[in-house]
């Protein structure tokens, strides 16, 4: 039997600062890019959540084979690190891991000259990795695959012996998380180029520098939903910087719409209340995929309806994202429709509640975070809570604060 967490908050007027934990995206390209340059610096503010701890280890370990649990970033990432790390290795996950999609980052390191195989299904995670020196080349990518492939073939191929030429047909979704992998890489020294849909890599060695990790401006939009929800008071979020390299900065234009304001101050961002009203949101999530929960949740709580598109990858998320956020939202009374295959949207169609509100997490820890702010409205509990640990370990310590 799974554990919960029950919640039910009442508060008129939110004050809170907090620590917001390090970018997960940025820790786990920043700990590739340390070993690729054979580094001997520490980097400063590394994320301590689960996918950045299975990536350290794997870094740091003599093992052969590595298991990196449900952390899809590490399996990307390790799977083009290991092709090209002399030896035999053995990566592989949990279930969840062993049914997301990995075929294409496969074949295309294959045709680059590595040499990788299937342990189980083919298509899918363990795989056997004989890590050798690759040819490198030039490959062409759908620009609708998650960009995690495309990060992490990017970040090997300075060291490939031709280099790497990736072509990318189509339109081209997450490109901020491209944009973070071209500019780390730049920073430790590396020439790239990104025109036209095409990334142009010549072979070239990376140089080692000490490297300090951001806040992560994706734990920071639950903190934007809260103080929406409640809609008087202020937020102190640190360490967020205008200037990020995150996509998901984009979280504080966006929830202006939502009746949040955010001021940038020299060492994080204040969150105050507007007077902004809307009753209808239409959105494209091709490049803040990650947001979408967070934004679905938010609008159903304050009854306004929207269409969401471009979130074609959170079907292949830590669980069927759309599946998922149309079902338990159905708890809290919301009737959800996925339009078209990568959109969702709610027209204001409400049912009666649940009567007790469970909100199951399906191992995905945006689901406990996003569904968290709904405690504000109404009782409910979060199943297996300690899925947070994913990427925001402190999350309940730091959530525990605006009741107090």
């Amino acid at each position: 039997m799974q554990n919960s967490k029950e919640l039910h908050i009442k508060i008129d007027n939110l004050s809170a600062q907090i620590n917001l934990p390090a970018s997960k995206s940025i820790s786990n390209r920043a700990l590739i890019l340390d070993a690729l340059a054979y580094s001997s610096y520490d980097i400063q503010n590394l994320s301590d959540c689960d996918d950045t701890k299975v990536l350290v280890h794997a870094l740091d370990s003599n093992d052969t084979t590595f298991d990196v649990g449900a952390a899809g970033t590490s399996m990307r990432f390790l799977t083009a690190f290991l092709s090209k790390t002399v030896g035999e290795w053995i990566i592989t996950g949990s279930e969840r891991m062993k049914q997301r999609p990995i075929k294409l980052l496969v074949e295309a390191l294959n045709s680059l000259g590595a040499r990788i195989e299937y342990v189980e299904k083919e298509g899918f995670p363990p795989l056997r990795i004989f890590g050798s020196a690759l040819v490198g080349g030039e490959i062409h990518l759908n620009g609708s695959v998650s960009s995690q492939y495309i990060s992490a073939l990017m970040m090997v191929g300075p060291l490939m012996q031709e280099g790497l030429k990736i072509r990318l047909d189509g339109n081209v979704i997450s490109q901020p998380y491209i944009n973070m992998t071209l500019r780390m890489m730049q920073e430790y020294g590396a020439k790239i180029e990104f025109t036209n849909n095409t990334i142009y890599i010549e072979p070239q060695d990376y140089q080692p520098i000490p490297y300090s990790v951001e806040s992560d401006w994706s734990a920071a939009s639950y903190w934007y939903e809260i103080l929406a929800l409640v809609g008087k008071g202020a937020v102190y979020l640190k360490g967020l910087r205008s200037d990020s390299y995150q996509g998901d900065s984009k979280v504080a234009e966006l929830f202006t719409q939502l009746g949040v304001e955010t001021a940038y101050l020299s060492d994080g961002v204040l969150l105050t209340p507007n007077k902004a009203t809307t009753s209808y949101i239409e959105y494209d999530f091709s490049n803040e995929p990650d947001l979408a929960q967070t934004f679905a949740v938010t609008c159903c709580l304050k009854g306004i309806s929207f269409h969401f598109i471009g979130l074609q990858s959170l079907k292949i998320k830590e669980t069927n994202r759309i599946l998922a956020l149309i079902n338990e939202l159905l708890k809290l009374g919301y009737v959800l429709i996925e339009p078209t295959e990568g959109q969702l949207a709610w027209e204001g169609k409400r049912r009666e509640p649940a009567e007790k509100i469970s909100i199951a997490t399906y191992e995905d820890h945006r689901m406990a975070m996003a569904f968290a702010p709904a405690a504000l409205i109404q009782p409910i509990s979060i199943e297996n809570p300690q899925v947070v640990s994913k990427s925001y370990p402190g999350f309940w310590e730091d959530f525990s604060k605006i009741s107090l």
